[in-house]
């Protein structure tokens, strides 16, 4: 019962606070037209459509996670959102996240890499469905080298440097 509550605290800290960083990729001050010229200034092109696919995939990685259904996708979304992070916004500013570093990036992937070793527990929609046993080592590590593997094609595929992406995008 412990370690089921701490999960679902772990659930509960990760999920929802990435749910509403995909809503406010939409929705904020800036909406999605402010996204989009964020992520155009970090180098992300086409930027309108990386916008869209952040969003749709911080929501949904996020309302999995809170669930507790499918984890180790869930798990391997949150880190490849995480290590896109840290390589575009993050990158070039060292660890501390005063500083704009990657710390907050590195923490919330290995905690959503230690929910996919440990399973949603038995407070979870993956428990109901009879899957929670999608957990352990090898789920944690192919977590992360999916979500890693994904977000460093992906980051190869879409970052285009250009002058305004020096300001925002440091050489690391």
């Amino acid at each position: 019962m412990d370690q089921d509550l701490g999960l679902l605290v772990l659930r509960l800290a990760l999920g929802p606070m990435l749910v509403a960083h995909g809503w406010n990729k939409v929705f904020g001050p800036g909406g999605l037209k402010g996204t989009t010229g964020w992520f155009g200034a970090l180098g992300l092109h086409p930027a309108w459509l990386h916008a869209r696919v952040a969003a749709v995939t911080e929501s949904g990685a996020g309302l999995l996670m809170t669930v507790g259904l499918m984890t180790p996708v869930a798990s391997a979304a949150f880190v490849g959102l995480m290590v896109v992070a840290a390589l575009t916004d993050h990158r070039g500013k060292g660890y501390f996240v005063f500083k704009g570093g990657a710390e907050y990036t590195v923490l919330v992937a290995m905690v959503a890499v230690a929910v996919a070793a440990l399973g949603p527990g038995t407070w979870s929609v993956d428990h109901l469905l009879g899957v929670a046993g999608w957990a352990g080592g090898w789920w944690a590590l192919g977590a992360a080298a999916v979500g890693s593997l994904s977000a460093f094609s992906f980051w190869r595929l879409a970052f285009r440097r250009t002058e305004s992406t020096a300001e925002h995008v440091q050489p690391g």
